[in-house]
């Protein structure tokens, strides 16, 4: 399979979930091997889609180069990533990716309406080769070697909302587009207050996100497990930051933005993606060399 990028520049306007102010996002075709690359303003420096960008990954994935920052990016590269789009060159004016409706299925809407064009060159996947773990207790994430991408993903809350959700799967295309980007963000209506303190979801609001409250969510469900079906896109959106395609099963309990960046960095070594000036590649003898100290912050709910 040859890799892809959109037909024609198109635009999306809205409002960022925890900035709370206006954003516009210009997606524009890009060449052959030059992956996601985000700009902030027309003009900016590009900031690659990819591990190295990572400045934050507490409620959000924000990445960021010579302290300009650009966050909640998960949900667009989620939609790439489900659509096979491999390149992409995204204008952000101002400092977040919008909310929109709090799913992926706005971008999905937007790439649609763009086109897809094939390149000349050929996609390169990469397969996992020996397990690899990060977390500990009942929040971890895990990949192990496997014919194929698929995702298993539980989800324990004691919420009665939510409570143990759990799916396998193995994402296609149309089930990525009918199952997976239409659900939403969620957040707890008793941590509003403390993260708006905090600076986070100035701009969330029930036309933007699933709002639980003590009993149960106060703006209804688009899927009966929609929480667990959001882990799975927001995981999708993380791992696009490797540049490839993902060979491998990958099992994940209660985790989250910041555990699935962990995930990904230990993959990345693993393989050895790593972006370096010396081109010897990575050999990883043991789990403890693939592994990273923590990022910073929670693992979102």
């Amino acid at each position: 399979m040859r890799q892809q990028t959109i037909r024609k520049p198109v635009t999306l306007e809205g409002v960022g979930l925890h900035s709370g102010k206006p954003v516009k996002v210009t997606l524009a075709p890009a060449p052959a091997d030059f992956g996601i690359v985000f700009r902030a303003g027309k003009g900016g420096d590009p900031i690659p889609a990819a591990p190295e960008s990572v400045v934050d990954s507490h409620y959000a994935t924000t990445i960021g180069k010579d302290g300009v920052r650009i966050q909640t990016v998960e949900h667009l590269m989620a939609a790439a990533a489900g659509l096979a789009i491999d390149n992409l060159d995204v204008t952000v004016e101002g400092n977040e990716i919008p909310a929109m409706d709090g799913s992926a299925k706005p971008f999905v809407g937007l790439l649609t309406a763009a086109g897809r064009t094939t390149l000349g060159a050929r996609r390169r996947p990469v397969a996992i080769t020996q397990p690899l773990r990060v977390g500990g207790g009942n929040r971890w994430i895990q990949i192990v070697p496997a014919p194929e991408f698929r995702i298993s993903y539980t989800l324990d809350n004691d919420h009665p909302a939510i409570g143990t959700q759990a799916l396998s799967c193995v994402p296609t295309e149309q089930s990525f587009i009918e199952e997976y980007a239409p659900a939403r963000t969620y957040g707890f209506l008793k941590d509003l207050g403390a993260m708006r303190k905090h600076g986070l979801a100035l701009g969330g609001s029930l036309d933007n996100a699933i709002v639980v409250g003590k009993r149960g969510t106060l703006n209804g469900l688009r899927f009966r497990d929609e929480f667990v079906r959001h882990k799975v896109l927001d995981l999708i959106g993380d791992l696009a930051l490797l540049g490839r395609p993902l060979v491998g099963h990958v099992i994940a309990r209660n985790a989250g933005h910041a555990l699935n960046f962990e995930l990904v960095v230990a993959a990345q070594r693993a393989l050895g993606l790593e972006r370096r000036t010396v081109s010897a590649p990575v050999r990883v003898t043991s789990l403890r060399e693939a592994l990273i100290s923590p990022a910073p912050g929670l693992a979102a709910i």
